[in-house]
């Protein structure tokens, strides 16, 4: 019997059940995505919706008209929502990250009641994100509850901000994220504190080394794999965040303004607002490509420490 007939009947039943899901797999993620890559080369419109994946072929044209074609309304956009959506990632993970790291450093210390601490904590991390958008978008109105706070009980600003409206739509959009966000982030470097040998900080103790000097040579070292899968998933899920903007500004009617406008949701009322269907796939094969620069890149710096893991 050769080795692939003797791996069929030792393995065989094994990879007969997990034939469906495989396939379901497939179906699922794998067909939808070459779907959407092959009308990225379609000029499919309104016009010629009917015709799906049989629209006429125009190969590079939407990547041009995304790119150089300074007539092109779907353009129009484009280049604030990336430059906001690269600042925003960029924001929301440094936040998330330190926040949570400072108050896993506090949670690892004996508190009193502290897995009640650590419940409540958890709460914004288990909203979903179109309710967090929602919730933010009341606090955030001229007469909501943030000018309220900061004006009328604080007096720390003169009048009331429109925080929905121009330049403070970034602060806007950026704060709910990291609300939300930062549990995660708490959660997970408290396990991975945990898990750290005493007898480390001990030997440190011994040879006098400040608290500051035992983070960075103890701690810091030996969260890096950890700080590498959460600035992985930050990252994804920050580039390609939706929900938020879509809820906050009018339910996806609404304009928010170069800055506050993200890739997503410009992608989103640009698609199904002017009916290009080739060009937002177009677009979304772009994003897909930066995000997997993003990930080559991120493997090439924190290869190591993973390993190494």
């Amino acid at each position: 019997m050769t080795r692939f007939g003797r791996l069929r009947r030792r393995y065989g039943f094994a990879y007969a059940l997990v034939a469906p899901a495989l396939l379901g797999m497939l179906l699922v993620h794998y067909g939808p995505m070459i779907q959407g890559i092959y009308l990225a080369f379609l000029d499919l419109r309104l016009e010629t919706l009917r015709l799906w994946l049989g629209a006429p072929f125009v190969g590079l044209a939407n990547f041009q008209e995304l790119l150089f074609n300074p007539h092109s309304t779907f353009r129009a956009g484009f280049l604030y929502a990336l430059r906001t959506t690269f600042l925003y990632t960029l924001v929301v993970n440094l936040l998330t990250l330190g926040l949570g790291l400072l108050m896993a450093h506090v949670l690892n210390r004996s508190l009193f009641l502290r897995g009640l601490w650590r419940s409540l904590l958890l709460l914004p991390w288990v909203i979903p994100a179109y309710v967090v958008g929602l919730l933010w978008g009341f606090l955030w109105l001229k007469d909501g509850m943030v000018n309220h706070l900061l004006v009328d009980v604080l007096h720390l600003l003169p009048e009331r901000p429109q925080w929905l409206i121009g330049p403070f739509t970034f602060v806007a959009i950026t704060l709910p994220a990291v609300w939300r966000g930062w549990p995660f982030a708490m959660i997970t470097y408290l396990a991975a504190l945990q898990s750290i040998p005493q007898e480390l900080y001990e030997a440190a103790r011994v040879d006098g080394a400040t608290p500051w000097q035992r983070f960075r040579y103890v701690t810091w070292p030996l969260l890096r794999p950890v700080t590498a899968v959460l600035l992985l998933y930050g990252t994804i899920w920050n580039f390609y965040s939706f929900n938020l903007v879509y809820m906050m500004f009018g339910h996806g009617a609404g304009y928010p303004g170069e800055w506050g406008d993200l890739l997503m949701a410009n992608l989103f009322r640009n698609t199904f607002g002017l009916w290009r269907f080739g060009l937002g796939a177009a677009a979304s094969l772009m994003y897909m490509l930066l995000a997997l620069l993003f990930v080559l890149l991120w493997y090439r710096i924190y290869r190591e420490d993973l390993l190494a893991r």
